[in-house]
């Protein structure tokens, strides 16, 4: 193989930067995407300060399209560098990966932008799954967080109003998205092709003007459109 074949090769692979202090933990995900040809893990960092150096520093055609972010890091927190990667490379999709259960760090977290959140003890499989959902505009949730979010969010954010209601298949979609189903398990539960669950879903961010599944599911609930009787 060539080295312009290789260099085509790996940009069509998803490119994932890892944010992580542990050597250990960093070595289990670089064996697990370097296994995997769809994904490239180019770069790794064990601190947040250096991460956001790279970001600063790479050509916009450079950013990473996905990055796992550990939220307790030394220097400044994970949580604390979200809104810097942001502004630093607002297309990369941050996936927050952490032993941290707590409420506020889940809900700090998707405040701020994150596109999923999953727990250490996630499989390689539930990991990976949540690389491509972020890269394809959609969310991860570990599964033991995902109800929480959902029947909390509403008490720890201030109500706003949505322009457009959202259709039943609509509300259907958004419902199952926000007790952690990815689009392929949502397809199949509904009897619906993966495309249109693709289609009803960016009607859902569009209506609701958002970026992500976490965030609709917050907007939704300060909006009312969810209430404590009709989500489970």
């Amino acid at each position: 193989m060539g080295v312009q074949e290789v260099m085509q090769e790996s940009t069509n692979r998803i490119q994932v930067m890892l944010v992580e202090d542990h050597p250990e933990y960093r070595e289990v995900i670089e064996l697990a995407l370097g296994k995997d040809p769809q994904f490239d893990l180019h770069s790794q960092f064990g601190t947040a300060e250096r991460a956001l150096r790279s970001l600063q520093e790479r050509h916009p055609n450079q950013q990473p399209d996905v990055i796992l972010l550990d939220l307790n890091l030394p220097g400044m927190s994970g949580l604390d560098s979200i809104s810097w990667i942001k502004d630093y490379s607002p297309d990369s999709k941050i996936i927050v990966l952490s032993q941290s259960d707590k409420d506020s760090d889940v809900l700090k977290a998707i405040k701020l932008g994150a596109s999923g959140y999953l727990l250490k003890s996630s499989s390689v499989a539930q990991i990976k799954e949540g690389i491509q959902a972020a890269v394809t505009g959609g969310a991860s949730l570990d599964s033991s967080l995902a109800k929480f979010i959902l029947k909390t969010i509403r008490a720890n954010l201030p109500e706003t109003g949505i322009e457009h209601p959202l259709s039943d298949r609509e509300m259907d979609v958004l419902k199952l998205l926000a007790e952690g189903y990815s689009k392929k398990e949502i397809a199949a539960i509904l009897g619906i092709s993966d495309s249109t669950v693709v289609t009803h879903v960016g009607h859902v961010y569009e209506k609701l003007d958002v970026r992500n599944a976490p965030s609709a599911v917050s907007k939704a609930y300060r909006a009312g459109i969810f209430s404590p009787g009709n989500t489970d």
